[in-house]
């Protein structure tokens, strides 16, 4: 047996060095803004962007990766086992 769980990609913008973890809501583009206290140095600020965002989505630490842009302010990131709508939805809310 064969099961896939469900997917979804979300564009991100980082603010590294924030005064706080947060995560700020959606831009008009469909950019998800977020704000991590960790510095940009050896993935510490991708390290926190996983933690803070499966912290609000209420799913795994493992369930979110950085795909893309690992070294810069735009990334893309992977999460497993939700769809797209019911991540707009916990991130709404």
């Amino acid at each position: 047996m064969v099961i896939y769980l469900e997917s979804c990609r979300i564009t991100i913008r980082v603010q590294p060095r924030a005064s706080s973890d947060g995560v700020l809501g959606f831009l008009e583009d469909g950019t998800l803004r977020m704000r991590v206290t960790a510095p940009p140095v050896d993935g510490a600020a991708n390290a926190a962007v996983c933690k803070v965002l499966s912290k609000a989505l209420g799913v795994k630490h493992a369930a979110v990766r950085v795909t893309h842009g690992k070294t810069a302010r735009r990334k893309i990131v992977q999460v497993t086992g939700l769809s797209e709508a019911e991540v707009r939805e916990r991130l709404a809310g």
